[in-house]
């Protein structure tokens, strides 16, 4: 959509100059009656702003833009000056500040986007749309529908990174008094019931499916509203928002406290009413989990590749059924799979491929064993020395290479991990080797190997990079200086999402776990070649009676939840909704000795670095020079 959007810099760069004098208020607009008349003189200048009202999506595949990222615990990227080109790792790594804050969404600088003048921007639309002459009233409402869902998830946005933040309802003349126009942060769950409020509004008119994906594919529809709606009300029901004591105090100077400390269970319930309805809606508009099929030009596949390329296809698969809310404007190719593809050539180094989104140690222990529980658990891996080594023989030729040594934590584990994470033995689907008979491109990330590039800045920093955000079909032969990408749309909701969210509300509603808390997740598992959650335990974990204990259940649900959305940009915002993330956050983020060519140098354990994640992390600081423009506005506890 935001492609589109070219057609209406004009429109868009006259208001922006209007408003610019206006910055150090939020939701200012001016009293410009000539210049919105003209931008809403007839039909196609008032779908253009409506276009524009679009643009402040955020870049979901950039990972300066993303603030969903790289601002965990899921990568440790390389120790050289570039890497402060990249905010989000700043964040990681604990360097946040109020002085000039990195991915600043609340001012739209240092790589977030502007989102509160995108609210007024929808403000301004739905304020001054009755006034093209030529526009027929089933489009008129259909537009007002998409903008009202827009300024609603551009206050979730908000509310995500900051928690309490003021309710832009409708904008304000310049002539208004300086008081009034300075607005205060509102309570979290009022700034819920509004978001809420304003997407129930949005459902009437929304399109039901995309008929026509050559124009309206990436615009808003019902099954995106009421998706986002249940996660809206998830996020509300979460441990950080329900029931926080850690924020009693948290008063504004009217004495207004900001996060109610009291829990209440009802939230829960909210949530369930409106993921039951999204998941409904969603299935009745075509969405269901999904499986990859191998292109006609592959050959026989094994049964291996396919179901390792689930999750990764379910991503990189462009408008598959899966998706139900993509970035179609954002191309993952010349940066997010730039950044995650492996090199096979010395040729590739120097800034050939990026080689340098690795994910950390800690994510790749977290993935389940091939027998669908923690390598921890797993009582067939008792009394195994995990960071030991072994060599690969021909039955395990689709996932490592045979006859190479690799690492124990290479083998046997479930095809998640094999689809999602290159490691230094391990196969890649794809690059050109479509037919799996064949031998597979192979990452070596030992000194010596191609996939190591030492000489290079740009390198594996834990010894992996990210398999499952590359398309099979993007590719660099061994005598290629450019990295030949395919463009997939990446998913800002997928329907697994909502499955996995169903089952984390079950089990918190239930008094204890039944069948409708393990009806999703065990879809989502067996997706991926695993057993149900019962019969898994039941049959390999030392911890056998876990999925029949609310606790011991919500522990499963979160651990799927970060297997299964590894490296998408949601785990920043489940750790922090669960409170968690000074659990994860504070564990030093680990990976090999990269620069060894010898097997058990190689292997031998780093700490690449420690955050320091404090309470006030959770929520994001407020600029301090935003603060003295509005004394109103309460900085988050701790900043």
């Amino acid at each position: 959509m935001k492609n589109i959007l070219i057609l209406v810099c004009s429109t868009v760069i006259i208001c922006g100059t209007l408003l610019t004098s206006c910055s150090e208020y939020l939701d200012v607009v001016p009293d410009d009656v000539a210049t919105l008349d003209h931008a809403f003189q007839n039909k196609n200048e008032a779908k253009n702003f409506m276009h524009g009202c679009y643009s402040y999506l955020p870049n979901f595949t950039h990972i300066d833009q993303n603030p969903g990222l790289i601002t965990n615990d899921e990568f440790c990227l390389f120790e050289t000056a570039e890497r402060a080109e990249y905010y989000g790792w700043e964040i990681a790594r604990g360097f946040q500040n109020t002085n000039d804050p990195y991915i600043n969404f609340w001012d739209g600088k240092k790589g977030g986007a502007p989102l509160f003048r995108g609210i007024r921007d929808c403000n301004i639309f739905l304020e001054n749309i009755d006034v093209p002459y030529d526009l027929e009233p089933y489009e008129k409402n259909q537009w007002i529908s998409e903008v009202t869902f827009l300024k609603a998830y551009y206050h979730f946005l908000l509310m995500k990174l900051y928690g309490p933040i003021p309710i832009v309802r409708e904008n304000l003349a310049i002539s208004e008094d300086t008081d009034i126009v300075s607005r205060y942060r509102e309570p979290i769950d009022d700034v819920v019931s509004y978001i809420v409020s304003l997407i129930d509004e949005s459902l009437p008119n929304l399109l039901g499916t995309i008929e026509d994906p050559l124009v309206d594919q990436g615009r808003i529809t019902k099954s995106i509203a009421l998706a986002i709606k249940a996660k809206v009300l998830t996020f509300a029901a979460s441990p950080l928002f329900n029931g926080n004591e850690d924020y009693i105090g948290f008063v504004d100077n009217r004495g207004v406290e900001l996060i109610n400390t009291t829990y209440d269970p009802n939230k829960w319930q909210l949530a369930l009413n409106a993921l039951e309805e999204a998941i409904e809606f969603c299935h009745t508009s075509g969405h269901s989990l999904y499986n990859f099929v191998p292109p006609v030009f592959a050959g026989n596949l094994s049964d291996s590749t396919i179901i390792a390329m689930g999750t990764r296809g379910a991503v990189t698969e462009k408008w598959n059924q899966e998706i139900i809310w993509g970035d179609s404007d954002s191309d993952p190719g010349p940066l997010l799979q730039w950044l995650c593809h492996p090199a096979f050539s010395v040729l590739h180094g120097g800034g050939k491929v990026g080689s340098t989104l690795a994910p950390s140690l800690n994510i790749v222990e977290q993935f389940y064993t091939n027998n669908g529980v923690p390598i921890d658990e797993d009582i067939a891996w008792e009394g195994k020395d995990i960071y030991g080594t072994r060599t690969a023989t021909s039955e395990e030729r689709f996932y490592i290479e045979p006859g190479y040594e690799t690492v124990n934590l290479h083998f046997d584990r479930e095809p998640r991990f094999y689809g999602n994470i290159c490691f230094d033995g391990g196969t890649l689907y794809g690059n050109g080797r479509i037919n799996d008979d064949t031998q597979l491109k192979v990452t070596k990330f030992r000194v010596g190997g191609a996939s190591a590039i030492p000489a290079s800045s740009r390198y594996s920093n834990s010894g992996y990079l990210v398999k499952k955000l590359i398309h099979y079909q993007t590719s660099i032969g061994d005598n290629e200086s450019v990295l030949n990408t395919y463009r997939y749309v990446f998913p800002i909701v997928r329907l697994a999402d909502l499955y996995l969210l169903y089952a984390e509300v079950q089990n918190e509603v239930k008094a204890q776990p039944d069948a409708d808390v393990y009806k999703y997740i065990d879809m989502v598992r067996e997706r991926s070649g695993l057993k149900g959650v019962v019969e898994s335990w039941t049959n390999f974990s030392n911890q056998p009676d876990k999925p029949t204990t609310k606790d011991g259940m919500r522990s499963i649900i979160q651990q799927e939840r970060m297997i299964e959305f590894a490296f998408e940009g949601v785990r920043t915002f489940d750790i922090n909704r669960w409170k968690r993330a000074e659990e994860f956050m504070n564990k030093p983020i680990r990976g090999w000795s990269v620069f060894e060519e010898n097997v058990d140098l190689f292997y031998t354990m780093e700490e690449k670095y420690k955050a320091d994640f404090t309470l006030k992390n959770y929520l994001w600081p407020i600029k301090q020079g935003t603060l003295l423009k509005n004394t109103n506005l309460l900085q988050n506890p701790g900043w």
